[in-house]
């Protein structure tokens, strides 16, 4: 098998954890079951990842470090102004739970089913998000244009996250609200947490929907 086949047998057994513990959970999915969605053996899965556990830990890791990668790139394109770089991450965070709703739900609950160091490691990304959130929140306390109302930055950033989470749990792609209503609508809600301005300056531009690998 070459390097690049390597990759897509990878990339096509992550995807099909994603779903099936998406719907039924990490425990109740089985080794035997992630593969048939494949069409692969049941062995083939650990030519990529010595057990089943190892295998959530790279998927949920991955979850997370890519929205770690996606906050850091918007809060760096959205200038010095902490309203608009606050906007920008609070849309980072509603684009991934709104357009990939299956990847934010295995991210946000299947990671409990961690432990040791690999709990860890996801926590520590856990906290990177939250951090990096209630920073932009400090800094425009300090400037002056945001008001926490004797909250601390990490509590606010906390109940912005939460908020923002909890969208993969009711969001339809054939709702009332569409998406960019709802970008519009959850910036608005998080600069009224934070005591800021009703509107950012510049509103975070919505990003195409996923094209999504097929199994």
């Amino acid at each position: 098998m070459t390097s690049v086949e390597t990759v897509r047998s990878r990339d096509r057994l992550l995807a099909a954890a994603t779903t099936l513990f998406y719907e039924r959970g990490f425990l109740a999915t089985s080794v035997k079951e992630i593969t048939q969605a494949c069409g692969f053996t049941q062995g083939a899965l650990y030519n990529h990842f010595p057990s089943k556990d190892e295998l959530l830990y790279q998927l949920v890791l991955d979850i997370h470090a890519e929205l770690e990668r996606h906050t850091v790139q918007a809060r760096s394109a959205a200038g010095d102004d902490p309203v608009d770089q606050y906007a920008a991450l609070v849309a980072v965070h509603v684009a991934a739970h709104s357009l990939f709703r299956e990847r934010s739900r295995v991210g946000n609950h299947e990671y409990r089913w961690l432990s040791g160091t690999h709990l860890r490691d996801v926590l520590a990304s856990r906290r990177r998000l939250r951090d990096e959130l209630a920073d932009v929140l400090t800094a425009g306390q300090q400037a002056g244009v945001f008001d926490l109302v004797g909250r601390s930055a990490a509590t606010t950033a906390r109940a912005v996250l939460d908020m923002c989470g909890l969208i993969s749990e009711w969001f339809r792609d054939d709702g009332e609200v569409t998406p960019t209503e709802m970008h519009r609508r959850y910036i608005e809600l998080a600069l009224r947490m934070a005591g800021g301005p009703s509107t950012p300056t510049t509103w975070p531009v919505l990003p195409d929907p996923p094209v999504l690998p097929k199994l």
